[in-house]
């Protein structure tokens, strides 16, 4: 799956390609309730195609029109501001006031953005500068941590994967588990000693880093835009991640397994690894929210929903819900 700018990037290419004009449309800034988040790009057609969004649907239809009729045109990037008044947010559907400002390139550097893409598609962390008033744009490097930046004069946006999935295990929860983080643009990479399971990964864009899960743990070197989850239910393996990832800054770390598995793992944890209170309580476990998943893909998509709701500083509350036997792998 690509990620959301690699999506905008190739319709762009592909829209030169066909000999059409095409401007790209940046969020460079919100206020109040607005539907998408600073950064959220948008590929903008001389016909009125579009790919991505800047508000969810709202606005699009104003900047179509402006594309059409010659508004969004010239060879250098401007703001436009939707919003301002309480009137205008309710014309353009904006929800409870809010506010978008944007930057417009109606003619972006077709090389730097292939060169953007190509940076991007090889895992590394961008860093996007856009001078409105000389209509400058540079490529840099970016770092884990960096944010968009923006004065009104320049708009700094970063690109790339933010955030980083280590997986432990190479079995089928985790051929789901891997793409759609990658649709979430996180940088997956798996860790699998058993041969049986490695030989036979194959998922694109997430690489089988060798070793035991203790050691790429630690090589990893795990921050706080770093989550790890053990998915082998093997507890030689999945022990022997936790032990490292646990102390780490990560900002989720999980473990599949039932709630009585769960709770024996918390016991081994403290009595024989010497693992404070406090770091055992850091893991999830049964991984994942509690949906009623049973089969590879719904477990996928409940550990997701719990790792975003942690990213997003969402405390969801886990129910006492009994597991039924024929759930034994156990999630929450």
């Amino acid at each position: 799956m690509d990620s959301q700018d690699l999506q905008v990037l190739a319709a762009l290419r592909r829209w030169q390609a066909e000999g059409h004009r095409a401007a790209l449309v940046t969020v460079a800034r919100t206020w109040g309730s607005a539907p998408r988040p600073a950064g959220a790009w948008m590929a903008l057609r001389d016909d009125g195609r579009v790919q991505g969004s800047v508000s969810g649907g709202c606005i699009e239809d104003d900047l179509i029109a402006r594309m059409r009729d010659g508004r969004i045109a010239g060879p250098r990037p401007f703001a436009l501001t939707y919003g301002v008044t309480r009137e205008e947010a309710g014309r353009f559907g904006l929800p409870c006031g809010g506010t978008l400002e944007l930057v417009v390139e109606p003619a972006p550097d077709m090389a730097l953005l292939a060169e953007l893409a190509a940076r991007i598609e090889a895992g590394q962390l961008v860093r996007r500068e856009v001078q409105l008033e000389s209509g400058g744009v540079s490529l840099g490097a970016a770092c884990r941590g960096d944010a968009l930046a923006w004065d009104g004069r320049c708009l700094a946006s970063v690109h790339g994967p933010l955030w980083r999935l280590l997986i432990i295990g190479a079995g089928q929860i985790s051929r789901y588990l891997a793409p759609m983080a990658q649709a979430l643009d996180y940088a997956v990479s798996v860790c699998d000693p058993r041969e049986e399971y490695a030989s036979e990964w194959d998922v694109p864009g997430a690489p089988l880093v060798p070793g035991m899960p203790d050691d790429v743990v630690l090589a990893m070197n795990p921050d706080p835009h770093t989550a790890i989850v053990a998915l082998t239910h093997d507890p030689k393996l999945d022990d022997m991640a936790l032990l490292e990832a646990l102390k780490a800054p990560a900002f989720y770390v999980g473990a599949l397994g039932s709630r009585v598995n769960n709770a024996a793992r918390k016991d081994r944890l403290r009595t024989y690894f010497d693992l404070s209170e406090e770091e055992v309580g850091r893991l999830h476990g049964p991984i994942g929210l509690y949906i009623g998943s049973r089969t590879p893909p719904e477990i996928a998509v409940s550990i997701l929903a719990e790792m975003t709701a942690v990213k997003n500083g969402v405390v969801v509350a886990r129910p006492e819900i009994p597991i039924p036997a024929s759930a034994g792998c156990g999630v929450g």
